[in-house]
């Protein structure tokens, strides 16, 4: 093959576009079904944007698990999914979704990856996205090593000098979790009033009350470097003052950038942003296309993980169903099929058996 040749399109029977949890517990439901498939993601990693916004942030409404974390979720849905062999294909977005005369589907990425798929499960979250940048001349050099957009290990930061800019949620609970953890921190918010739950901002203002942290009401103006780090950072304040904090990490808790981006040029029937489906196989207007989790909209739609396990699992058998259309498509369980066990290498029985 000469350099310029284009590579070979990867044959799958499915393609699955986000991998968040509803992504990733599709690759298992497939699985379950005999069916292998490919995975694409923006992110560098797996686990979606819950991972991304809040990898320690405890959650408690999934079925068996009195409380995760969602890089825990994540690395335990990976871990269940790991017989199942799927392609990884991340930091990749997927471009351009074609149907195809024969009912399969050419997928292409930014990167030039092809995909020759029978059918496609889009479990993009709220879409592709990326997080508002702190928009401050000279933090170019330190993003990634002392100016983050989440954190992906809170042990990292115990005995530094923290600031951390924001007033939602992700900007008060990593203000909390760290105040007594990290040498110093520093809340700094653009106004008085902020959007995190009440609860969080009275004990943030307990704490600052108490002379635990600092909150300044103003906006980063600059950073100072020091043989190519982040020494500190300066915050004009609303009253006109400007304060310098010396820091060793700053935390940018704008929020994100979320849109569909190239899922909306795909001729795909819309309902304020979101993908319309059926509550049969969770199949968008185009056959052969299914989409599961906070993408898709339906009568009584709640964006909660646990539906989106559900959704996964019916797309899975419409997946099934639209590749394998003469195929006889019947119920069983893990607990007492044999070829299901025999996919999820528990039992020593053949498929053929």
């Amino acid at each position: 093959m000469t350099d310029n040749a284009v590579p070979a399109a990867i044959e799958t029977e499915c393609v699955i576009i986000g991998a968040g949890p509803c992504g990733l517990f599709a690759v298992f439901e497939l699985g379950l079904l005999g069916m292998k498939c490919h995975i694409v993601d923006t992110l560098k990693h797996p686990g979606g944007q819950c991972a991304e916004l809040y990898p320690d942030k405890p959650i408690y409404d999934i079925p068996a698990l009195p409380v995760c974390g969602a890089q825990d979720l994540a690395d335990r849905l990976m871990q269940q999914i790991k017989r199942f062999d799927a392609g990884f294909h991340l930091g990749e977005e997927v471009t351009e979704v074609t149907p195809r005369a024969d009912g399969r589907f050419d997928v292409a990425t930014s990167k030039g990856t092809r995909f020759d798929a029978g059918a496609v499960i889009i479990a993009a979250g709220l879409g592709s996205f990326q997080p508002r940048r702190l928009a401050v001349e000279g933090v170019e050099g330190v993003e990634g090593r002392q100016l983050h957009y989440r954190v992906s290990r809170a042990e990292d930061y115990r005995g530094r000098d923290l600031v951390i800019v924001g007033g939602g949620d992700s900007a008060l609970d990593w203000a909390l979790e760290f105040c007594g953890k990290a040498k110093s921190v520093a809340l700094v918010h653009r106004r008085a009033e902020f959007r995190a739950q009440p609860a969080s901002v009275a004990r943030m203002r307990e704490l600052v009350e108490a002379g635990r942290m600092r909150l300044l009401t103003g906006l980063i103006g600059a950073v100072r470097l020091e043989e190519g780090r982040l020494a500190s950072v300066t915050v004009n304040g609303l009253d006109g003052v400007a304060t310098e904090l010396p820091c060793e990490h700053v935390f940018a808790f704008f929020g994100l950038h979320p849109k569909l981006g190239p899922i909306a040029q795909w001729g795909l029937e819309l309902e304020k942003k979101a993908l319309k489906v059926d509550t049969e196989k969770f199949q968008t207007s185009v056959p052969g296309i299914f989409a599961i989790g906070d993408i898709n909209t339906y009568p009584g739609k709640k964006k909660l993980i646990l539906s989106g396990f559900h959704e996964a699992a019916l797309a899975a058998f419409g997946v099934q169903a639209h590749v394998y259309p003469k195929k006889r498509q019947f119920l069983q369980y893990t607990t007492t099929s044999p070829v299901m066990q025999q996919r999820l290498g528990v039992s020593g029985t053949s498929e053929a058996d």
